[in-house]
């Protein structure tokens, strides 16, 4: 799993375990909900300033984000 896959499979976890929809995530986020799909399906090279909004809106942080077993080697 290359990092885009990881980083889109833990938005994804994370966004399933609060209920929301990936409309709901788009909205919350202020991110193109089109964009946050292609994200979790691993297929964006997301900027910072997106991951920014997106941790955010899942009411996280970086380094809770990034404290995963799927982050490390």
């Amino acid at each position: 799993m290359n990092i885009k896959e990881k980083f889109g499979f833990k938005v994804k976890e994370l966004r399933e375990q609060k209920g929301y929809s990936i409309e709901y995530l788009a909205n919350i986020s202020n991110v193109d909900r089109n964009y946050i799909s292609d994200i979790e399906k691993g297929q964006r090279n997301v900027s910072i300033e997106i991951i920014e909004k997106i941790i955010t809106a899942l009411d996280t942080d970086f380094g809770a984000f990034f404290n995963d077993k799927n982050f490390k080697k």
